[in-house]
Formats: C-alpha cells, sequence, structure tokens
C-alpha cells in the first residue's frame, strides 16, 4: 500500500536540511520550504554541506517528497522592465538552489500585470520563462509549478484556463506544471464544499491542462468566502471549505503520489501543524494509506 504524501511548509532556520528534522518532528513524510530567505532577492552561495546533510537525512527522516517554494517577491508579469529582469533572474536562482538539493518542483506565483492587462502579463510571464529555461539547461529536471492564485487585484492565475494560457507560450512545456491550492481555488470560485463542485474543478483542469499537470496541493482551509478573490488561510475545517472538501481529495486515488502540503498558520512548536495533519488523516478512509508517523499508534 502508498502511503499518502502529507506535510507541511517548514522554516529552515538553522539551515535549509533542518526542515527535514522539522517536518519528521511533526510525523510527515513531506515538506515544502524556502530555499533562502523568501524576503531577499539573491541568497547567499549554497552550502554544499547543508545540501549534502539534506541528501543524507531525507531518507533517514522518512522523508519521501519535497518541494521548494519560490519568493513572494516575484513578478514575472510586471510590465515594468527592472522589476521583470529582477525577477526573472531571482527566478534562476531558485531553481539552482532547488537543483542543488534535488528538490524536483519549484512552486511560484505567477505574478501580477499591475495594470497593463491579462493577456499583457501572461505574454511577461512565458518570456521571462524561457529565458529562464535557455539561461539554466542544467536544471531541466526541476519543474517551476504555477500556482493557482485566489485572483486579488491584477494576479495572474485565477483560473486553470489562465495558467493554460502562460503555459501554452512556454516553448519547453516539460518544464511546467501547476500546483492547486485549497484556498485560492475556493476564493477564486471553485466549490470544494460539494462533490459536484469538486467534479466540476477537475473536469474543467482536465480540459485544460489535463490532470497529470497537477504536481502538488496546497491544503488550506479559507476564512474568504467562495469567489470572493480573498487569499487568507485558515486551520482545516475552521473555514468556509471544511473537512469534507479535503476528505474528497485525500480520497481520491488519483492525487495517488502527489505531495500534499499544509500552509495553515503556526508556531515555532508546530503544534498546529500536528493539529491540522491528525485532522487530515481523520478524513482518511483507508488508514493503510496514512504516513506511519502519522498514525494513531505512531
Amino acid at each position: 500500500m502508498t502511503h499518502l504524501l502529507l506535510g507541511a511548509h517548514m522554516s529552515i532556520a538553522g539551515g535549509v536540511s533542518q526542515a527535514l528534522d522539522r517536518a519528521a518532528s511533526v510525523g510527515s513524510n513531506a515538506v515544502q520550504v524556502f530555499t533562502k530567505n523568501n524576503r531577499q532577492w539573491q541568497g547567499p552561495p549554497i552550502d554544499e554541506e547543508d545540501a549534502a546533510r539534506w541528501s543524507q537525512e531525507k531518507p533517514a527522516q522518512h522523508i519521501c517528497a519535497s518541494v521548494s517554494h519560490a519568493s513572494y517577491l516575484i513578478n514575472l508579469a510586471s510590465p515594468k522592465d527592472d522589476l521583470w529582469e529582477k525577477s526573472r533572474r531571482a527566478h534562476i536562482d531558485e531553481l539552482r538552489r532547488a537543483h542543488a538539493y534535488a528538490i524536483p518542483h519549484v512552486v511560484l506565483h505567477p505574478g501580477a500585470h499591475t495594470g497593463s492587462g491579462s493577456e499583457a502579463g501572461i505574454r511577461r510571464v512565458a518570456e521571462a520563462l524561457n529565458r529562464i529555461h535557455a539561461e539554466a539547461p542544467e536544471c531541466d529536471d526541476t519543474l517551476t509549478l504555477l500556482e493557482l492564485m485566489a485572483g486579488q487585484g491584477t494576479t495572474l492565475g485565477r483560473s486553470f484556463a489562465e495558467l493554460r494560457a502562460i503555459i501554452e507560450q512556454v516553448d519547453d512545456r516539460s518544464r511546467v506544471a501547476i500546483c492547486a491550492d485549497t484556498c485560492h481555488a475556493f476564493a477564486a470560485g471553485y466549490d470544494l464544499r460539494s462533490q459536484d463542485g469538486y467534479d466540476a474543478m477537475l473536469e474543467e483542469l482536465g480540459q485544460e491542462l489535463g490532470l497529470d499537470a497537477l504536481k502538488v496541493w496546497h491544503f488550506n482551509d479559507s476564512k474568504g468566502a467562495l469567489g470572493s478573490h480573498v487569499d487568507r488561510h485558515t486551520h482545516i475545517g475552521e473555514g468556509e471549505i471544511g473537512e469534507d472538501g479535503f476528505g474528497r481529495i485525500l480520497n481520491d486515488a488519483r492525487w495517488q503520489g502527489i505531495p500534499m502540503l499544509l500552509e495553515t498558520p503556526k508556531e515555532d512548536d508546530l503544534a498546529e501543524d500536528v493539529k491540522n495533519l491528525r485532522r487530515l488523516c481523520a478524513l482518511v478512509d483507508d488508514a493503510d494509506r496514512i504516513p506511519p508517523g502519522l498514525r494513531d499508534d505512531a
């Protein structure tokens, strides 16, 4: 029996590899990290010793899946040439850092067009990715995952159709895929509360991109209402989506092997992660699919 890949975004304080220790401490088998300070455009040189520790400790701590999240500063849709170029260089750095740690996926917010219009913003994102791919051919096994967004303001990626519009302008489409955030999806108008709403969402995903384009789920309940375009994460079962919405995804065999990662609020003691992961496990129909570290007898 193959286990679900459940985890959370973890701090890299003390080194990127320390996130593995934090992930293991809550019993998870998947983790998401920033590979540098998220508030900086460029990070320090890659710590080769820490990358080696990551390589050793990842299997030792039974972490089966890892994902990187790019800096929120990056805006590849910007009409401003200086910010666009700065963002482009920063995302190359993100890919190279993830590649050094053998992290296969880098989640990226598509960006905001800030008034230039969706079509112009989409062209800018695709052009940036094409140049990034040309300049970093060594990272061809490190995919950029464009994230489904809530659609606040001029943010791109509020639908699968908009993500498809970007991807279809990328020359090497083998290097791009998507990440679906439950809070973003709900705020964008995808109603995960009902079976019909979930089915409709996946039908649209299938038509626009294909189900295999989705490589990572972000699990966050939503403070905002359906279609509100408000991006506010909250704990599983405590928001507008409710537990049933997450149960549908967890028990859908089509997502076997796809990491499902929390980005919910928490303190340094990770107690909220433990609570949210336990809530998710309680929704799994087949107990054999629950990661060993998250079982009641762990």
